[in-house]
């Protein structure tokens, strides 16, 4: 009988800007497109996964463990390879993915189940099922927006296990509402397994993978490095999470004897009074204070403050010699501000990064760097769209008016 899930030399990489020219204007200036680089995230994995198997994919963060799971649902398509599935197959991956938060719960049931590949009879068949499952009969008739994030994640979980699949693919969705609710999937998962379904499934948690899988494969880097039973690729795994550890205290204790010339000790967010705030209303002001030791003189000390959307895009950044800022060499401990007159932003977590550089090069690399380290909301106050508030207003010019005698 063929294997449930098989890939074949699965290669997937994401393109990373750095910079990245949108216009014809910028691109004819720069002559580029941008600055990238490449990153794999798999190379060359193959796997067979058995009819009936449960295989969990463990690793570290990064390691290309939810990349497996998305080009096994076709969410992703690889670069190079092949991967096949022999049965129907449903994915816990995004739970929820296509919901629309102005629907009611009824309304996403129907849309996400067609997604899903389920005709509208097949829904109204399995609808009170579905609701049934979620816990949330008393919640189907109120929009989504109203929902907290485990409500909305019960119903994308129900909707997806009422598809009736035969290969099920799973990432980190035991933690899917309260104690109760997630002994309710963990059960429903067991239940599954013991009907001969099959499960591909990504956990941090060992206890789980050891709980539920009887086969573990380890990926790291975008490398399959083992697979086998789990106990023993889990013992593999962790024994090289320790010898890590043990590389990285080397590492700091060595740093530690050569510190940089100068590091960041403190960020601290404040109002035009100076008193600490982590939110602010569109238009007011923001002090950052940057304090900073000095071990060894700096002569040409450059300061650089960027701010992102909670999105990472970026949506403001500048430095002190960009601003025509001179400043004398540093040779004690201190510390600058910059001031924001006004931030004209919308509601939103807005993140910023705080870097010191030894140099006015525009490519050289900082002295200490803490990249979107800290955070400001900016309390929502209406309906407006987008990041920035643009001063505006609106002018009626009425034309004649006939009136009917």
């Amino acid at each position: 009988m063929a294997p449930a899930l098989v890939l074949e030399d699965v290669y997937k990489k994401y393109r990373i800007y750095h910079e990245r020219y949108r216009s014809v204007k910028e691109i004819a200036i720069h002559r580029r497109l941008g600055s990238w680089e490449d990153r794999w995230a798999l190379r060359g994995v193959s796997l067979e996964v058995q009819r009936g198997e449960t295989l969990a994919l463990v690793g570290p963060n990064g390691a290309g463990k939810s990349t497996a799971l998305k080009v096994m649902a076709r969410i992703l398509t690889p670069d190079r390879g092949r991967i096949q599935a022999n049965g129907r197959l449903s994915a816990l991956i995004e739970l929820g993915a296509g919901f629309q938060l102005e629907y009611t719960g009824r309304e996403n049931v129907y849309l996400n189940a067609s997604l899903l590949g389920l005709t509208k009879k097949e829904v109204d068949r399995k609808y009170d099922d579905i609701v049934a499952f979620s816990e949330l009969e008393d919640h189907m008739e109120a929009s989504v927006r109203t929902y907290s994030t485990g409500m909305y994640m019960r119903l994308g979980f129900s909707v997806a296990i009422h598809v009736e699949p035969e290969i099920l693919l799973v990432d980190e969705i035991l933690a899917v509402g309260d104690a109760s609710f997630q002994q309710k999937c963990t059960d429903w998962l067991e239940g599954f397994q013991r009907r001969g379904g099959t499960i591909v499934m990504v956990s941090h948690s060992l206890a789980s993978v050891r709980q539920l899988a009887n086969k573990a494969a380890w990926i790291e880097h975008g490398n399959l490095l083992s697979v086998g039973d789990p106990i023993d690729v889990i013992a593999e795994y962790l024994g090289q999470v320790r010898e890590h550890r043990h590389d990285e205290d080397e590492a700091r204790r060595a740093h530690q004897t050569r510190r940089p010339d100068i590091e960041l000790t403190q960020v601290t967010l404040s109002d035009a009074e100076g008193r600490p705030v982590e939110e602010l209303e569109r238009g007011d002001p923001l002090q950052v204070r940057i304090s900073y030791r000095c071990h060894r003189a700096v002569p040409t000390p450059v300061f650089g403050v960027a701010l992102h959307r909670d999105d990472g895009s970026l949506v403001y950044g500048t430095n002190t010699h960009v601003d025509g800022v001179k400043l004398d060499p540093i040779t004690k401990d201190g510390s600058i501000t910059i001031r924001y007159q006004s931030l004209p932003l919308l509601g939103s977590t807005y993140l910023i990064t705080v870097a010191i550089f030894g140099s006015t090069a525009q490519n050289a690399p900082p002295i200490d760097f803490r990249e979107q380290r800290y955070s400001i909301r900016v309390t929502p106050r209406t309906d407006e769209q987008g990041s920035a508030y643009l001063p505006h207003d609106w002018v009626l010019e009425p034309v004649g008016i006939s009136k009917s005698t």
